[in-house]
């Protein structure tokens, strides 16, 4: 099975490559919009001792936790104070029970850092997996022989390097004149590399399909909270190549 760079790949998609597809995917209601959704793709809210509400992007923290699927924006509205705002606040008191809790007000950047602290750290186990392409040459190669499963780009990639990767991909899937391009990530190369411990990363590829739909996974959380929005280079995410050079 091959889903295009540009096709939202959803957890049942993710389960079918790793074998899974029969498992009942377990589901969360986000407690802004009402709407049920598969857990991989919420975001889990939980409380830190003193009663600060933290994201927790891996749902690893202990207790009870609380799940939003909404975008940035619509955080930020249900943050508001007046009227119809302040709903997150009200939303949070019942979801956990009562307890005192103390929202930050920088809650949608500190869940857009860790969303994309948590993409990074996916890119970076298959990286060391051996499941990420890096360099051009290689890249148009594999896409050439219908090989590529998920094309990335960084946000400042050149608009030429990015066509003649994107073309070679639709060739080797039979799909030219779809116009289907790789996903253009919002990260530039320099946090890219940063991250990823390389020289000069402006574009990637994986070829292994349960690799592919880990990566798109992770992608698709991130860019859903972001709105979809094609950001300028770190515009509104943290400065990646900071936080990793210091950790």
């Amino acid at each position: 099975m091959r889903t295009p760079p540009n096709e939202r790949l959803t957890p049942d998609i993710a389960d079918a490559a790793e074998g899974r597809a029969d498992k009942a995917l377990p589901e969360r209601r986000c407690i802004l919009s009402g709407e049920h959704g598969p857990r991989a793709r919420l975001i889990r809210l939980a409380i830190s001792p003193d009663g600060l509400v933290l994201p927790d992007p891996q749902a690893k923290a202990p207790g009870r936790g609380a799940w939003i699927g909404v975008s940035r924006a619509e955080l930020e509205a249900a943050m508001a104070v007046g009227k119809g705002g302040g709903r997150l606040k009200g939303a949070l008191a019942r979801a956990f029970k009562g307890a005192p809790l103390t929202v930050p007000d920088d809650l949608p950047q500190m869940i857009a850092d860790a969303l994309t602290r948590s993409m990074l750290d996916r890119l970076g186990l298959e990286m060391r997996a051996g499941h990420l392409i890096l360099g051009s040459d290689r890249i148009a190669e594999g896409c050439r022989a219908g090989a590529v499963e998920l094309l990335l780009h960084a946000s400042d990639a050149s608009i030429d390097g990015s066509r003649k990767l994107d073309q070679a991909w639709r060739v080797g899937q039979e799909r030219e004149g779809s116009g289907e391009t790789g996903l253009t990530l919002p990260l530039d190369r320099m946090a890219l590399s940063v991250a990823l411990g390389r020289d000069n990363v402006v574009h990637m590829a994986i070829a292994e399909p349960a690799a592919a739909a880990r990566v798109s996974l992770a992608i698709e959380r991130l860019m859903h909270f972001l709105g979809g929005e094609e950001t300028a280079p770190n515009d509104g995410l943290p400065d990646i190549r900071q936080s990793v050079a210091t950790d």
